[in-house]
């Protein structure tokens, strides 16, 4: 069977008060087309500034991945501070 890399990950704009949740087989791509995006009203992470990477998980299966987006873009706001707090304490931006 073949392993790949899927990641979930949590984008927040330079204030950290808009989050953004997705889902990639390229975390480094797609940090840049968020950065390269800033600013465009068309996109949600564009439109909201959410370039700054504070959270990601790493899959070795898309289903696992994307069920797990599901889970947390259901989670109340609170819920989702409390994640990235626990692996990420300071927010530092992790580019």
């Amino acid at each position: 069977m073949w392993n790949y890399n899927f990641y979930v990950y949590i984008t927040t704009n330079p204030e950290m008060t808009v989050l953004y949740i997705g889902v990639t087989n390229d975390l480094s791509r797609r940090l840049f087309e968020h950065t390269e995006n800033k600013g465009n009203p068309k996109t949600f992470a564009g439109k909201y500034y959410c370039y700054n990477l504070v959270y990601f998980e790493h899959f070795t299966h898309i289903v696992f991945a994307i069920e797990r987006e599901k889970q947390l873009k259901k989670l109340r706001r609170e819920k989702k501070d409390a994640l990235i707090d626990s692996f990420n304490p300071n927010w530092r931006f992790l580019k």
